[in-house]
């Protein structure tokens, strides 16, 4: 039977909303003929979820036994995944029932290697605030999620925290990068370069907006400067190299110009949707 691994990085200080998120996942419907695989490793050199997990369907629980941060999670969770598919999903999420049957058909022939969902923000009061797409809904050629993100100073139009991946392409390109943060746009710079994608325009999952919010806090917005440019410098590393053609030249960088970073619009600043 085909599977889905959905692969969630867990640390037990970050773990407040995890009963929702699990609840989020039995709650998936799947269309004829698929299952899922959840895969949860848990960061931190003292393990405490794995009780949360007792009884769950489908999961496949570890733990490093040691800090790691979160690309080392996720890659450790990546080497014990099955499913030729992979959903993110972190842990203070939620999927939306249709989530993973939504994207799955954009898989099923073609080119495809991945595929995501629209998200709404998910208040502290319950509430959702949706936004509209950056890019067009629909196919999405190689390269064209890297040329906006080039045009809008290292700011993705592509939330990868709703990403659908194809498992042998995730590991083919070496997993998450082990950095400290943005290890995920890292990865989907290079993967968005070289393959094609679909921008669905259900939404289907939910992005939890809440004060503890790693990437709210000044420490990750200013190394979020360095990640984005790494993702930014595989781009044109890919394009440079002439390792596809997708018709986009690289960045011309020379003299050692360094590539235009933005401040990071991942996360909105008002405090009033909190």
């Amino acid at each position: 039977m085909p599977t889905v691994s959905i692969i969630t990085a867990a640390y037990a200080p970050s773990a407040e909303f995890l009963p929702e998120t699990i609840a989020s996942v039995a709650a998936q419907k799947m269309p004829a003929g698929w299952d899922i695989e959840w895969v949860v490793q848990e960061d931190g050199a003292e393990p405490f979820l794995a009780e949360m997990f007792a009884g769950v369907s489908n999961v496949s629980y570890a733990a490093n036994g040691r800090q790691l941060g979160i690309a080392g999670t996720r890659n450790l969770a990546l080497e014990r995944a099955s499913g030729g598919l992979l959903r993110v999903l972190d842990s203070d999420d939620l999927l939306l029932p249709n989530a993973l049957e939504s994207l799955i058909p954009h898989f099923l022939g073609g080119s495809t290697q991945w595929a995501v969902g629209q998200a709404d923000d998910l208040m502290t009061d319950g509430s959702r605030v949706s936004w509209d797409p950056l890019i067009p809904t629909g196919p999405v050629p190689a390269g064209a999620v890297n040329n906006y993100a080039i045009e809008h100073g290292g700011n993705w139009p592509i939330h990868c925290a709703g990403l659908m991946l194809r498992t042998d392409m995730v590991r083919a390109l070496g997993g998450w990068a082990g950095t400290p943060n943005d290890e995920d746009i890292i990865l989907f710079s290079a993967l968005s370069e070289i393959c094609d994608g679909y921008n669905d325009p259900s939404v289907t999952w939910l992005y939890r907006q809440h004060a503890g919010q790693v990437t709210r806090t000044a420490s990750w917005r200013a190394q979020s400067a360095v990640g984005r440019h790494i993702a930014l410098q595989r781009v044109n590393a890919v394009r440079t190299l002439g390792l596809i053609s997708t018709g986009t030249p690289p960045v011309d960088v020379a003299g050692g110009e360094r590539l235009r970073v933005d401040q990071p619009v991942k996360d909105h600043d008002s405090t009033e949707y909190l």
